[in-house]
């Protein structure tokens, strides 16, 4: 049995902000039959994970590209592997069946051939949205509780400074720092993103980056005794001037560097005096590091989200032809929360 498969890819490689003429949608034949001794499985896909470190895979060339299984290079006109949530339409594999719900590495497209079923799993909704299980649930909510917990070492009382706080990463890192005790604020791009901050999510304080001049007198402003944690989504003049308001024996955890990925003049210079003085760590990290601490982060975030003390903040687009414009609304600062694609409803 064959179906039409349309999936998103890139026309040529990407080395500056993507803009939507940079993707086309293709169409394609898919078998969806599994040959006998085939462990291969279909999976229809639901929900799709909108990330910007796919940028780094789109470049002709980047570091990044040799480093992870996460990070190979993506080549033009190939279907755009992400991590989502689907149905399984045919199973050569034990440990899945035709209707399974799954979450694991498919692809920005309509259908996936999922080969061994690697990186592919059964899922239990526990009675939480679908798309919950893309974000807060999925890597964005493990990559925060790790990289918070494990990488920033916290204690109770701290002061603690998130960047890009209003995204899929940075809302969930202030939230889990509030909740343990610690004294946060943090920084986003519009006074609408402030207020939730703010309001919704109970950030101690935050401001908007693009009315500030002064970076450095800025955090100043706002930690007037320094900063203990830096959790870093942003790079740059940014993590400049928060090195620059660092305390003594410092931590920061270096989640992303959105700014530095389209901008090859953007990089961050921190003073390396303060750094070696005040004995300050900066830790770059990755969400698949974290596995060993996959149990603690499920069991910790849904027993806050069934109690009500922490909030998931998602900005779901519908439509698989909606992928590029969600993808490059990234860059520009559109979203707010997790960034999904729901590419269409579950059939069950």
């Amino acid at each position: 049995m064959e179906v039409t498969n349309k999936y998103i890819a890139i026309r040529s490689h990407i080395d500056g902000a993507p803009q939507e003429s940079d993707f086309e949608l293709k169409t394609e034949a898919l078998s969806v039959s599994i040959e006998p001794g085939c462990n291969d499985v279909v999976v229809k896909t639901l929900y799709v994970s909108i990330d910007p470190y796919q940028i780094n895979r789109m470049k002709k060339f980047s570091s990044s590209q040799k480093t992870s299984t996460f990070a190979v290079a993506i080549n033009p006109g190939q279907a755009i592997d992400a991590f989502g949530v689907g149905r399984v339409v045919a199973s050569g594999h034990p440990g899945f069946e035709k209707d399974d719900l799954v979450a694991g590495v498919i692809s920005w497209g309509e259908y996936s051939i999922v080969r061994g079923g690697n990186m592919l799993n059964k899922l239990d909704s526990m009675g939480f949205p679908l798309s919950y299980h893309v974000g807060i649930l999925g890597f964005s909510g493990l990559t925060a509780y790790g990289g918070f917990f494990h990488i920033c070492n916290p204690k109770k009382g701290e002061k603690v400074f998130v960047s890009a706080a209003s995204g899929s990463v940075g809302n969930l890192v202030g939230q889990y720092a509030k909740l343990f005790g610690c004294y946060v604020v943090g920084c986003a791009g519009s006074q609408k993103k402030v207020e939730l901050l703010k309001e919704k999510l109970g950030f101690d304080d935050a401001f908007n980056y693009k009315e500030e001049t002064d970076l450095k007198s800025t955090l100043k402003r706002y930690f007037p005794e320094g900063i203990d944690i830096y959790f870093d989504n942003v790079g740059a003049e940014m993590l400049e001037a928060a090195v620059a308001n660092m305390n003594t024996y410092g931590r920061v955890a270096v989640c992303g560097v959105i700014s530095e990925y389209t901008d090859t003049k953007k990089r961050a210079a921190p003073d390396m005096i303060d750094v070696v003085y005040k004995r300050i760590k900066i830790h770059g990290f990755l969400a698949g590091d974290l596995m060993n601490l996959y149990a603690d982060f499920l069991s910790t975030t849904i027993d806050y989200l069934r109690t009500g003390k922490i909030q998931a903040i998602e900005d779901i687009s519908h439509g698989l032809e909606n992928v590029p414009s969600a993808f490059i609304g990234l860059f520009c600062g559109d979203n707010v929360g997790k960034k999904i694609v729901k590419v269409t409803d579950d059939y069950n």
